[in-house]
């Protein structure tokens, strides 16, 4: 088994490398790069000033001009060349410069990591930390009250999109009630809070944000771990343990229980990659300028470096994820060996 997890951390770098050949090759396909919008934007500037454009041109950019952005866009060479150059820079540790924020691609990510990390954890940790216990719960008293008035709660999750819930908790909580801040990450004086303040501060600001990133997940993770453990309770093996004597707590926790856990465990590694990459529309929602926005900001305005950064990391994220999805199935089903 450990030569079989030596060989999938092997398989890291030419998937990554596969991954980001395929992604760069289309960005040179796509219209609209970089070209195209530095030249729609001279052609707007030219009818502002009332500039007539030369003869058989639809800009007054000149060809040599129009060399030096394709120079410093990097279009000025074929896309294998191109990403060859890109992929060195990678190699050395340099992920490029933004177009649109003129900073290296490495110094904008780290700007809004902190607030993309903050969300994932606490989202996966507060998932995990909710749904297996409810799952269990539910499972154990099928069709009773209390599970009957979850599963409300559940079909709501699986009903409402996050953004959507987000919105409407935005209205009331914020707007309506004005318990709540209407947006952001922190306040404009968080620096000068003290800790507490600071810790309430950041509460206040990520509550709801936090339960529109729950809603989905929640409903899920609960139904999955219920149905699979549900399974396992109505297995022969449990049944027969329970028969030889083994008390029922027992028979769940100690057999049910954790293979019921294997599913579980398989998204893990999922769950890993949306550390990074969050939900742009939730963002959007409560003023949040973390690493979805500027994803989907990158990829509408074109800033392929931006774009190529946050790939790379976000693959190379779900890649070991699955590795260690791998390594938790093999840790609760000792049955389970690859080879």
């Amino acid at each position: 088994m450990r030569d079989y997890f030596i060989r999938r951390f092997l398989l890291i770098p030419p998937t990554l490398l596969g991954v980001t050949l395929i992604v760069f090759f289309i960005t040179r396909l796509v219209p609209g790069g970089p070209i195209e919008r530095a030249l729609a934007e001279a052609r707007q500037a030219d009818m502002g000033k009332s500039v007539r454009p030369t003869a058989g041109s639809d800009t007054s950019l000149s060809e040599e001009q129009i060399q030096q952005l394709k120079r410093f866009y990097g279009f000025d060479k074929p896309w294998y060349a191109a990403y060859a150059d890109w992929m060195g820079k990678v190699v050395r540790g340099d992920l490029g410069d933004s177009h649109i924020y003129h900073q290296p691609v490495a110094t904008v990510i780290n700007s809004k990591l902190t607030i993309s990390i903050y969300f994932g954890l606490v989202t996966t940790v507060l998932t995990y930390a909710l749904c297996l216990p409810l799952g269990i719960v539910k499972a154990l008293r099928h069709r009773s009250p209390m599970d009957n008035a979850t599963s409300v709660l559940v079909f709501f999750g699986y009903a409402v999109p996050g953004y959507a819930l987000g919105s409407l908790l935005l209205l009331l909580f914020a707007v309506k009630l004005r318990w709540l801040p209407l947006g952001g990450f922190v306040g404009d004086d968080f620096a000068e809070l003290g800790l507490a303040a600071q810790a309430w501060d950041l509460f206040r600001h990520t509550a709801l944000p936090l339960v529109a990133y729950l809603v989905g997940s929640f409903a899920f993770t609960t139904m999955l771990m219920k149905n699979h453990l549900m399974d396992n309770l109505a297995a022969d093996y449990v049944r027969t343990a329970v028969a030889k004597g083994v008390p029922f707590r027992a028979a769940v926790f100690r057999h049910a229980l954790r293979n019921s856990l294997i599913p579980i465990a398989t998204t893990f590694g999922q769950n890993i990659g949306l550390v990074l990459t969050g939900s742009f529309l939730i963002e959007v929602v409560f003023d949040i300028d973390g690493m979805g926005l500027l994803g989907f900001k990158s990829l509408v305005d074109r800033d392929y470096p931006v774009v190529m950064g946050i790939l790379l990391i976000s693959s190379a994220l779900l890649l070991i994820g699955n590795i260690l999805s791998d390594m938790l199935v093999a840790w609760l089903d000792p049955r389970i060996r690859f080879n």
